[in-house]
Parts: structure tokens; C-alpha cells; sequence
């Protein structure tokens, strides 16, 4: 009886692990395509700040949009299945990533008033993208194949 039950419970965990496994890949696929993206939203964001002078605060949205639009094609090529139409996919997916957007910007704001982060505007930009690299995740995962895990 006892060997059935430690059989069971390595089968359980072997699943659980081959789970994690996958799902540590996909996020490993996820996060070099949105390092692509988030090049693209940073060269963006420090052109607006640095050579046109624009405020962090406005430049942010800019970028963010620029980032997310090629984040999706990438997402859409190389990382998630497509378990809806393509339409709705992409209808789904922007409005989830102008709910990123959202709190990117709320965050560029909020922490733009410690003193330090409104002097070290990279930093700030790294804080924030890394805060909202999980939302993206989770939420983009669930607009492509309708499941968050």
C-alpha cells in the first residue's frame, strides 16, 4: 500500500513538474521576444525624453504602444497557440496591454516622484518594465489560448 502511494505521488509530481517546466520555457520564449519589444519601447521612450525633451509621463505611452504592437506579432509567431480567431486575439490582447499601458504610466508617475527614480530615469524605466512584465505575461496568455496557467 505504501509503495502505491509514493508511486502516486511521484506521478503527481512528475506532472507537476513537466508543467513547470513548460511553463518556465514559455516565459523563458516570452521574456527574449518582449526583450526585442522592450528595446524598441526604450529606444523610443529615451528619443522622446532625451532629444525632444518630452516628460517621461508622455513619452511613456508612446513607447509602451510602439512596444506592444511588435510585442504582439512576436507573441503571435513564436510563443502562444492561437485558440481563438486572430481578430479577437488582437482586439483582447490591446486592450490588456493598454491596461499595461495604464499602469505603466500610473507607475512612471507615482514612483517619478521619488527623487532619486525622477533623476535615474533608466532605472526607473527598468523598475517599471519589470513590474509589468508579469501582468503582460498572464494576460497575453490568456487572450491567446484562454488560460492564465
Amino acid at each position: 500500500m505504501g509503495m502505491k502511494i509514493f508511486h502516486a505521488l511521484f506521478f503527481c509530481m512528475k506532472i507537476n513538474y513537466s508543467k513547470l517546466i513548460e511553463l518556465l520555457l514559455m516565459k523563458m520564449k516570452y521574456a527574449t521576444t518582449s526583450l526585442v519589444a522592450t528595446g524598441l519601447d526604450f529606444g523610443v521612450f529615451f528619443l522622446l525624453v532625451k532629444q525632444f525633451s518630452a516628460q517621461a509621463v508622455v513619452a511613456q505611452p508612446i513607447a509602451y504602444t510602439c512596444g506592444m504592437l511588435l510585442n504582439f506579432l512576436l507573441q503571435k509567431q513564436f510563443i502562444f497557440d492561437l485558440n481563438r480567431k486572430l481578430s479577437s486575439v488582437f482586439l483582447l490582447s490591446m486592450a490588456l496591454s493598454f491596461g499595461g499601458m495604464a499602469l505603466s504610466t500610473l507607475l512612471i508617475y507615482l514612483l517619478g516622484k521619488i527623487d532619486f527614480l525622477s533623476e535615474q530615469t533608466l532605472i526607473l524605466k527598468i523598475v517599471v518594465t519589470a513590474i509589468v512584465f508579469f501582468y503582460n505575461f498572464y494576460s497575453k496568455r490568456y487572450a491567446f489560448e484562454k488560460r492564465f496557467v
